[in-house]
């Protein structure tokens, strides 16, 4: 279910992002290519980014953007998009799990103390997973209570960051804390404005490095060369000028 992909590197506009290339996340919202559970994400979109020019660092929170609807019928957003600039950037396409709700509050990225997070995957046994990983309650962080199974995983994730995990570490404590109770996909990413981490762990992940730039996403967004396979079961960090690949657990 879901796509998602993440931008870290020197400002450049929404629409560059996300509409331009040949195989856009907006293309992937309609038509993905390696997409293997669901064929279509129409069922909302979000975006978040940090407004920070060339030094993400000093930014203020970061500044989400989510709808209930396909990013193909928000025309507006498009418009907005190339007007928009920011150096960090994670967005993401919906295709709603069986039992879960069409609504805004369920599409990601999430947004909690300075970071954004998405979760690309499904839990087999959400109420195993809520019942473990969803207490004690983060104060503060009003996307935990989403009615979704990303929420949990996004609780456990912000816990284990306020205990001073790295970004990357307490994602890869969230994918193998969920599947000790609940049989998914735990595909994960998360910014905080000058760094990014993700999982692969039950669906795809590409990774592209520039200079001083780095594009991680579900699928590639193109189709020039340069991207890499992160094998399943991997954690993967990043910053504008390197990227590290390690196995999780």
């Amino acid at each position: 279910m879901c796509r998602h992909m993440a931008y870290l590197g020197p400002p450049v506009d929404l629409h560059t992002l996300l509409y331009a290339p040949k195989r856009s996340l907006h293309s992937q919202s309609y038509a993905p290519r390696e997409q293997r559970h669901g064929t279509v994400n129409a069922d909302g979109f979000g975006v978040g980014w940090y407004a920070g020019g060339a030094d993400p660092a000093a930014a203020e929170p970061p500044v989400r953007y989510r709808r209930s609807m396909p990013i193909w019928a928000d025309t507006s957003f498009a418009d907005v998009a190339r007007v928009v600039r920011a150096g960090c950037v994670v967005a993401a396409v919906r295709d709603a799990t069986v039992g879960f709700p069409v609504d805004e509050s369920c599409a990601q990225p999430f947004r909690g103390d300075g970071r954004l997070f998405s979760h690309n995957g499904a839990a087999s046994d959400y109420e195993a997973l809520a019942d473990r990983l969803g207490t004690p309650v983060p104060t503060g962080v009003p996307d935990v209570r989403a009615p979704v199974d990303s929420a949990p995983l996004f609780g456990l994730a912000v816990r284990l960051w306020r205990k001073g995990e790295p970004l990357g570490g307490a994602l890869a404590g969230v994918a193998e804390a969920a599947r000790s109770c609940s049989p998914g996909r735990y595909n994960l990413l998360a910014a905080d404005g000058t760094r990014l981490a993700a999982t692969a762990c039950g669906d795809t992940l590409y990774v592209r490095q520039g200079p001083g730039t780095v594009v991680v996403a579900s699928e590639p967004c193109d189709d020039e060369p340069g991207w890499r396979r992160v094998p399943d079961e991997s954690l993967l960090t990043a910053t504008a000028h390197s990227v590290r690949i390690t196995p999780i657990g």
